[in-house]
């Protein structure tokens, strides 16, 4: 049928997302933390440029590190020790809510079967007080995880609008604004 003159023909990105296949991954790299920390940021998986990178947001654009830095007033960092330092300096904590997950390319729409990483764990090594999720999946994973592990001591996730650039709708100004929460924590 696909090749009668009047069928549909897939092209582009689309026939690409149709032709790829889930993926069950484990997360590839560690936490970001210093005991010092007060402020836990979680996405939800790594997308591929990061897994690539083997760092946290390192697909060009995406906005995280540059709503980061216009909430502290400094330029965005672009080296991942650059990244590293830049968010130890300001006591904040950076993970991911999935260990492991079934996931197409970098959708976190296409997230399925994910399981959480220990974050009780990183809470007990920092001085975190304050979990803020960088859009619906990743707290839709932490607050699932808070809920079944039974630890009272687990702080309430803060929804953020993610910084990721399929939401769109969000500009880096509004993004910045909603962002600015995790500065009184």
């Amino acid at each position: 049928a696909r090749d009668h003159p009047s069928a549909p023909q897939e092209t582009g990105r689309r026939k690409s997302r149709l032709m790829a296949e889930p993926a069950f991954l484990v997360h590839p790299f560690d936490p970001v933390y210093d005991r010092k920390c007060t402020r836990l940021i979680l996405g939800s998986f790594p997308s591929a440029a990061s897994r690539a990178q083997q760092f946290y947001y390192g697909h060009p654009q995406n906005r995280f590190w540059k709503v980061l830095a216009g909430l502290y007033g400094e330029e965005a960092p672009s080296t991942v020790p650059e990244k590293r330092s830049f968010l130890l300096a300001h006591r904040i904590a950076l993970w991911d809510a999935a260990a492991s997950c079934s996931v197409t390319g970098s959708s976190d729409a296409s997230i399925r079967s994910a399981i959480p990483n220990d974050i009780a764990s990183l809470l007990k090594k920092t001085a975190v007080r304050a979990v803020f999720c960088n859009g619906q999946t990743s707290f839709r994973i932490y607050e699932a995880y808070r809920i079944r592990s039974g630890l009272p001591n687990l702080p309430a996730a803060v929804l953020l609008p993610s910084t990721s650039p399929a939401n769109a709708a969000w500009t880096p100004a509004r993004l910045e604004a909603a962002w600015s929460v995790i500065l009184s924590e």
